[in-house]
């Protein structure tokens, strides 16, 4: 079925299993074609995410009845990877500071991050059974550092709550009456799941064997919504200098500093730890870079310079490897940085620095030694591409923030349809900030039902 149908006649066609239109009557509270007579309100929510347990959750404090729909087997598949399995819940910093590490639209989650904020997201998961601890960066995780244990709390307190989980439920359309809500249709089956309200929270396109195959994007756009364009993000990257990356392979370095120029305007540049791969570079500052950089990806100048001591000044590096000359003066250029850096870089760093590697270090000039110095504070590298969505943490864009409440993540142009977390157009850094996104606008939705 192309779209949504808009009939005015009291009822709704829908394609019957030969395709002929078939009309049903649209009473909203109907289950097994019998009208409910209860005054409980039926809420829909379309995947079992992070976002849509949230808001199941809290759908069904309100006294709805809560149908979740997960086309999986299991809920939160993607939750369960999240953090490399440890799950990094949120984030322990002031509210400044989550606003300013969102990176697209933050101005739209005002309401939403002051109605449930990243302490309130502690709260809950801590009052419902789940003991947390903070770690460097103000990074939340379970204290048992196992993502199955979130899991294990959120669906215990959806049975609790009452919520009707139903597993292999995969949403095909979105019914609407008068552009209002009506009911769902699903893979496989004829009939149609009526409700009151929806809340769609089916994820992005990252990590699609996970089941986010961008089933919102299409849903929103049957109705009429805007989605902005779609990119990976919180992504490695792809670098030139392949041959020099596959020799530093699995090299992890804490505490660098980059940078991400292009045509020599600063893109990005932050403190962090860093990554080589077979194929270029990842880690936690190189995935929140990646954000940034997609709308200068097609210019293909980007370049990443790496300054390997940032706690040091140019003179102060200078005289540090002075010092270990001095020490070492009797020693060949290749035996004598074993204090300076890691031995996977050393050989990487004498081959670029262009210093004869058997050349004792007594005899190295300044000027050689100037240039190692600035091989070390500007460790180049020219990135090509990033890597595909089965490796990004998160979709970039969405459905236009503009055409949804943002207090109560409804939907402007089809009344008691709600959206929450990755599938609209929100996307933040690395260290719990996204997770916070589905949060919040998980539990606008589920409180505004």
């Amino acid at each position: 079925m192309e779209g949504i149908p808009h009939i005015n006649t009291g009822g709704i066609l829908i394609p019957g299993k030969n395709k002929e239109l078939e009309f049903f009557p649209c009473i909203n509270n109907i289950q097994g074609g019998k009208e409910v007579s209860d005054n409980k309100a039926k809420i829909i929510i379309i995947g079992g995410g992070a976002a849509g347990m949230f808001g199941a959750i809290f759908a069904a404090r309100n006294g709805n009845d809560v149908i979740l729909l997960e086309k999986n087997e299991k809920l939160g598949k993607k939750l369960y990877i999240t953090g490399k399995g440890r799950c990094n819940l949120t984030n322990a910093c002031n509210m400044d500071e989550l606003f300013q590490n969102v990176v697209t639209n933050p101005k739209f989650l005002y309401g939403a991050f002051y109605s449930c904020n990243n302490f309130d997201v502690m709260n809950f998961f801590e009052e419902i059974g789940l003991k947390t601890k903070i770690e460097r960066g103000g990074r939340v995780f379970p204290e048992s550092d196992k993502s199955s244990d979130v899991l294990a709390v959120l669906i215990k307190e959806l049975k609790r709550q009452g919520a009707d989980i139903r597993y292999g439920s995969e949403v095909t359309d979105i019914l609407l009456k008068d552009n209002a809500f009506l009911g769902v249709k699903l893979k496989g089956k004829p009939e149609i799941i009526y409700g009151n309200k929806v809340i769609i929270a089916t994820g992005g396109l990252s990590y699609p064997a996970t089941g986010s195959t961008g089933d919102g994007y299409r849903f929103a756009k049957s109705m009429g919504h805007t989605v902005t364009k779609l990119y990976p993000s919180l992504v490695p990257m792809i670098v030139e200098e392949i041959d020099l990356v596959k020799k530093l392979q699995g090299l992890s370095l804490k505490n660098v500093h980059i940078k991400i120029t292009s045509k020599k305007k600063e893109i990005y540049s932050d403190f962090g730890e860093l990554l080589f791969t077979h194929f270029g570079v990842s880690g936690p500052v190189i995935l929140s870079a990646s954000s940034y950089c997609i709308p200068y990806m097609e210019k293909k100048d980007l370049i990443l310079s790496i300054d390997l001591k940032p706690a040091l000044s140019k003179e102060q590096l200078d005289a540090r490897i002075l010092r270990d000359f001095d020490e070492f003066s009797k020693k060949q250029y290749k035996n004598a940085l074993d204090r300076l850096l890691p031995r996977k870089l050393i050989q990487v760093i004498i081959a670029l620095s262009k210093i004869d590697p058997e050349k004792k270090v007594n005899l190295i000039t300044k000027e050689e030694r100037s240039r190692l110095v600035d091989l070390l504070k500007g460790l180049e590298f020219h990135i090509t591409r990033l890597r595909d969505y089965n490796e990004a943490v998160i979709t970039k864009g969405g459905i236009q923030v503009k055409e949804v409440n943002p207090y109560t993540m409804e939907s402007k142009l089809a009344s008691n349809v709600y959206f929450a977390g990755e599938v609209l157009d929100l996307d933040a850094l690395t260290g719990g900030f996204n997770l916070q996104i589905a949060w919040s606008t998980a539990y606008s939705a589920g409180s505004a039902v």
